[in-house]
């Protein structure tokens, strides 16, 4: 990619894993203009072609994997006969859908993790267990409760503090804005076995890693469980505004018509983009995001002041072993590298998830310049 100046870049970040198929990509471009010939926008009484048809392959992406499309780790609903999908805008819209979700539930308890990111508006907000995002929007809506992340004992305490009230528990696979931090999977495993038991709402906060960006099409997905809800958004359009609360189970039909909606929810030229990135995803994306996630991990592990490279797949966190990062990021943008930091002593890795070999080697090569020459400037 170049700038207005004409400048290269190899892109390590995708617009914050947004730009799953890169930049100027054909296929998207060719989609995106035969919809817009056609029709751009519809209200939300009306229902259209591509919007159906990426519902459709949403649905068949949550149950990926199991051979007779049920849940068996419960006495459960949850089939892909129960399964609906709700479009929106972004991610912080999806998550705020799942909010409301729980709270049709009638319980009043949400319980989310600390230094988890759920979005900006309101009700993802009061979900984000990051102070210094929350609290100067105060006060938020209540019945928010935070656990300590990949810690099923302090989980297991405070839902035994009013376990009848619990609606839901919701987690991201990877917390990406606190420094790409995974969730174990014996901890996604524990929390749906505790949802289970509570008659509480699992919520899987898929935003980020989801769309095959960790190398399942859905990050829980390593863990072998099924939540009740899914909320996707960012790659799933390779770059055009959508969002999407995936239900399943007793959760999908807790909305009922007319009780949530949105203007350009389901937009026929977004989806349009969607449908192409699941024909990539069927043409063996998430594989080649496998494969070359091993690649570029083997390759970052190797360079000077890293001390771990943690996450899956194209989501990848490169720890380093002083408080560097900020001034890494500002250096490798000079040399043509685009990432950021989450972190003070990590680096986000979010390529787009077509990158080659070519372009993932000289990416190290530039960021490895960048760490020598930060360090020796210290």
């Amino acid at each position: 990619m170049r700038d207005s100046q004409g400048k290269d870049y190899v892109d390590f970040l995708a617009g914050i894993a947004v730009n799953s198929l890169g930049y100027g990509n054909e296929k998207v471009a060719k989609a995106v203009a035969t919809q817009a010939n056609s029709l751009t926008h519809t209200s939300n009484l009306f229902s259209n072609k591509p919007s159906l048809l990426l519902a459709e392959k949403l649905k068949g992406r949550l149950w990926e994997g199991r051979r007779d499309e049920k849940d068996h780790d419960a006495d459960s609903d949850r089939t892909i006969s129960t399964t609906r999908v709700a479009f929106c805008n972004s991610g912080t819209e999806a998550n705020e859908m799942a909010f409301k979700l729980a709270r049709l539930t009638g319980k009043r308890r949400i319980l989310a993790a600390l230094n988890g990111f759920h979005g900006r508006t309101m009700g993802s907000l009061a979900m984000t267990g990051q102070p210094a995002k929350r609290d100067i929007f105060g006060p938020l809506p209540g019945g928010v409760e935070f656990f300590h992340y990949n810690d099923t004992s302090y989980l297991e305490k405070l839902v035994e503090i009013q376990p009848d009230e619990v609606a839901a528990i919701i987690v991201e696979p990877i917390q990406g804005e606190t420094g790409v931090i995974p969730a174990t999977r014996d901890f996604l495993r524990d929390i749906r076995r505790i949802a289970d038991r509570v008659g509480a709402l699992m919520i899987c906060d898929e935003v980020q890693t989801g769309n095959g960006r960790t190398g399942d099409y859905f990050a829980f997905q390593d863990a072998g469980i099924i939540p009740d809800v899914v909320t996707t958004a960012k790659g799933l359009s390779a770059g055009l505004p959508i969002g999407a609360c995936v239900a399943t189970g007793r959760a999908s039909s807790f909305f009922t018509p007319g009780a949530h909606g949105s203007t350009f929810a389901g937009n026929p030229v977004a989806a349009s983009a969607g449908l192409v990135v699941q024909q990539y995803c069927d043409d063996g994306l998430v594989d080649h995001v496998k494969s070359m996630g091993s690649r570029l991990r083997t390759a970052l592990s190797l360079l000077p002041h890293v001390v771990q490279v943690r996450g899956r797949g194209l989501m990848l966190g490169v720890v380093l072993d002083s408080p560097i990062a900020k001034e890494v990021v500002s250096d490798a943008r000079d040399r043509g590298v685009i990432l950021n930091a989450p972190a003070e002593s990590v680096l986000r890795i979010t390529p787009p998830l077509v990158l080659s070999d070519e372009e993932c080697d000289e990416g190290v090569s530039r960021l490895k310049e960048s760490l020598e020459s930060v360090v020796r400037d210290q």
